[in-house]
């Protein structure tokens, strides 16, 4: 597999082969549905292009020293279905590597790819969704494969169980599927009232975990630059210390960041996208290998 000239903190980490990193991270420039403002397929772009600000001490260890290995874009062309298998076959790629999957997006939509995918390797595991938006409804625009329809996707199309973070905008359709798939969620309200001392996940939720990370789960405080920025988000604090409360009950086998949409000359909320790249792939990493990195 050939490696992306635009690589993942090419500043501090040196190239290395695939089978070497613990690592891929894969570029996905997909915007087919977004419904507000447009650019998430610049997302994954910008946010390469910030973590060569980064520095590779990610405040407990250095995870990138492992080695990060970053995948050619993905091809966004053709029908939904066809975009989804070239996402799953670039995550089936990394887990034959036995790395951990980070991707970049471009608009939610994608997860369901990586979902898949992961599916076919895991069987079952739990799904953690820091958004603004629930993203539970059936079809949303005359398709299914809306950014609105992915969580709905995951847990009525493949079955995966599902927690939410950060949520504070709703339509009837999605509260109505929260009690039918029976969804837990700490939503942003919440959140600011209660704190985050007290986010810990029920006994029967999997021991595996995949984290996806819709940059409007945040306030536009931290990241304006997103399709739909909705006030009374996450604060930058509050997202990493749920990060971390969760990476020290379960292990993280895959993650996410979606939903940038770059603006020219606004670097804020890129470089803050691709330091939440790098704080999600370290948590992730300790949380299958103990807590240094």
């Amino acid at each position: 597999m050939n490696e992306n000239p635009k690589r993942f903190l090419s500043s501090e980490v040196p190239s290395c082969a695939p089978q070497d990193a613990r690592f891929h991270v894969i570029p996905v420039p997909y915007e087919a549905t977004v419904s507000y403002m447009g650019g998430t397929r610049h997302g994954p772009d910008a946010i390469l292009e910030a973590s060569d600000q980064l520095e590779l001490y990610d405040g407990t260890g250095y995870p990138g020293a492992k080695g990060i290995f970053t995948q050619p874009d993905i091809d966004c062309s053709g029908t939904p279905e066809l975009v989804m298998e070239r996402i799953a076959s670039a995550v089936r790629s990394a887990l034959q590597c036995h790395a951990i999957p980070v991707a970049l997006g471009g608009e939610h939509a994608l997860t369901y790819g990586e979902l898949k995918a992961l599916r076919d390797v895991y069987g079952t595991f739990g799904v953690i969704q820091f958004d603004a938006h629930a993203d539970l409804r059936d079809t949303y625009d005359g398709t299914k494969w809306s950014h609105a329809c992915v969580m709905r996707r995951a847990v009525c199309d493949l079955r995966l169980p599902l927690i939410q973070f950060g949520n504070r905008i709703f339509c009837r359709e999605e509260l109505e599927a929260r009690e039918r798939y029976s969804i837990l969620s700490w939503d942003a309200p919440r959140l600011h009232h209660e704190g985050t001392r007290g986010v810990t996940l029920p006994d029967a939720f999997p021991r595996d975990i995949f984290i996806t990370f819709d940059v409007d789960g945040l306030d536009p405080s931290v990241i304006a630059e997103t399709g739909t920025p909705v006030p009374g988000g996450l604060s930058w604090q509050m997202a990493l210390d749920i990060i971390h409360a969760l990476s020290l009950q379960r292990r993280i086998i895959g993650v996410d960041v979606v939903e940038l949409a770059p603006r020219r000359g606004h670097v804020v909320s890129d470089f803050a996208a691709a330091m939440l790249t790098y704080a999600l792939m370290g948590e992730a990493d300790r949380s299958w290998s103990g807590r240094s990195s």
